[in-house]
């Protein structure tokens, strides 16, 4: 049962081939950009957030439990995300913006998002949109459960521009998921003292 020394030379030829793929991306370019200005809110005036907040539906504000005096930031990163949300029919298989946010996670399929590989495409993968959630098996066993949000096709076939608001709307999501798990730790704090 051990693995000959051809088919570890193989593997060792293959991993320094992706090394050096690696290295030689050019170190300014960009594989992933976001407009730092849409996550800054210095330049944010209280009425243009305002005014942002008014964009939001009233069901999916009242759900998350958002307000005119939330974090402008998170008014911002929620507007954008709603942007991207539309432009990637997400409303196809999520048509229920409240209960978007009802996911435990989400994440993509086909594409990195880990420190190491961030932005990489899986050659050969499906892109998707994969939300999690845990539902009870038939013994009452909370089991994690995915469900597609959106189909992309190849990754390889993905223009970089349509690739980066995929992972965009991914990481605004989960953005807006902090905001909500900082609420109920500062809720559970509040009750200590």
């Amino acid at each position: 049962m051990g693995v000959s020394v051809d088919r570890l030379k193989s593997i060792n030829e293959k991993l320094k081939k992706k090394i050096e793929d690696k290295k030689n991306i050019k170190k300014d370019e960009n594989l992933f950009t976001i407009d730092v200005d849409s996550i800054d809110n210095s330049s944010v005036t209280s009425s243009s957030s305002k005014d942002l907040f008014n964009t939001i539906p009233t069901g999916l504000a009242n759900a998350i439990e958002l307000s005119d005096n939330s974090d402008p930031i998170r008014i911002i990163n929620l507007n954008r995300m709603l942007e991207l949300y539309e432009k990637l029919e997400i409303a196809k298989k999520a048509p229920d913006l409240d209960k978007l946010f009802m996911y435990k996670a989400m994440n993509i399929s086909g594409v990195g998002l880990k420190e190491e590989d961030f932005g990489e495409i899986r050659e050969g993968k499906y892109v998707q949109i994969i939300a999690i959630t845990y539902e009870p098996d038939k013994n009452g066993k909370k089991k994690a459960k995915n469900i597609s949000l959106g189909y992309f096709g190849k990754a390889e076939t993905l223009e970089l521009s349509f690739k980066n608001e995929i992972i965009e709307f991914v990481l605004r999501w989960r953005y807006e998921k902090a905001f909500q798990n900082l609420k109920h730790y500062r809720v559970l704090l509040a009750r200590l003292s």
